[in-house]
């Protein structure tokens, strides 16, 4: 029983991380209906950002190490704003209505170049933060198994956590949030009601990638090291997470995302690792197929 705790306790971090993505996913996909390759390359970019600024601030500045850690978050998140910038003034705005292969084609050239610029700040190389918070909390003990999570972890969590259920809130709750469906269900009709349909669109494409960012630099202050080749990985990987939930509403996206991380942690506790991946997005393509299969024949024998 105490490892199974130990399996959810993992599941409830990486689960976390997903549902942040995913949720920042769902709110950009909202408004631009295109596959965003670029996402996960946000992510990774952030983090390893991150990284290559605290790495600056405690060679070069001689900063303390908290000082480097605040120094490097900052850096990150802001250089990750500022290519959220970009993305929300000259790229989706300019090919949203045209086909989606062009978005795709845009978005994976975007997710190119941030890892490029990645890879030529880290030289080709690796740098790694020092461990941060590594100290295990003890939720259950059994014998000499103890089920654990470390402060980092559970900072993550509990910072996740608190910003998603603030944003979800605010999305429902909120002016942005009633327009932001607005425009998601049809921006012609939005933009006839008088809601500003350009502004949404830019809100909404810096603010997902803000949880992508945000996302990034918990990841990387846990792990450690993000490396410059993991944003293309993760922006295949946000494309199903996302789906686990739908991409209508990101609260729902996030709530899929982290059944997903939660079934990802199970499967490497108990089953071969090197088939995890098959087996959970397998079990996803499954699940998808068989709720729109649901959906489609409650559809059809509703009456007219």
């Amino acid at each position: 029983m105490t490892y199974l705790l130990q399996q959810v306790l993992n599941g409830l971090h990486v689960g976390a991380l997903y549902a942040a993505l995913a949720f920042g996913y769902a709110l950009i996909n909202g408004v631009v209906h295109r596959t965003n390759l670029s996402y996960g390359a946000l992510f990774a970019f952030s983090g390893q950002t991150a990284i290559l600024v605290a790495v600056f601030g405690w060679h070069a500045l001689w900063l303390t190490l908290p000082a480097t850690v605040a120094l490097g978050a900052v850096g990150g998140f802001a250089f990750a704003m500022l290519a959220a910038w970009v993305l929300a003034r000259s790229v989706f705005p300019r090919l949203a209505a045209r086909s989606p292969n062009a978005v795709v084609t845009a978005t994976l050239g975007v997710s190119i170049v941030l890892m490029e610029l990645g890879r030529i700040a880290a030289e080709t190389r690796d740098y790694w933060l020092p461990p941060l918070l590594a100290v295990p909390v003890v939720f259950a003990r059994d014998g000499g198994f103890a089920a654990t999570l470390t402060v980092i972890q559970i900072v993550n969590v509990c910072a996740v956590a608190a910003v998603l259920l603030a944003a979800s809130a605010g999305l429902s709750a909120s002016r942005y949030g009633r327009e932001w469906r607005a425009v998601a269900d049809d921006p012609a009709a939005a933009a006839m009601c008088g809601v500003d349909t350009g502004g949404v669109f830019r809100r909404s494409i810096v603010l997902g990638a803000a949880a992508a960012a945000g996302a990034g630099i918990l990841a990387a202050l846990h792990l450690g090291n993000i490396g410059f080749g993991d944003g293309l990985v993760f922006g295949l990987k946000v494309l199903f997470l996302t789906a686990a939930g739908g991409y209508d509403s990101p609260p729902r996206a996030a709530l899929g995302a982290a059944c997903f991380g939660m079934a990802e942690a199970l499967w490497s506790g108990y089953f071969p690792i090197e088939w995890r991946d098959v087996a959970v997005f397998s079990g996803l393509i499954a699940f998808l197929v068989l709720s729109r299969g649901a959906a489609r024949g409650a559809g059809r024998a509703a009456p007219a």
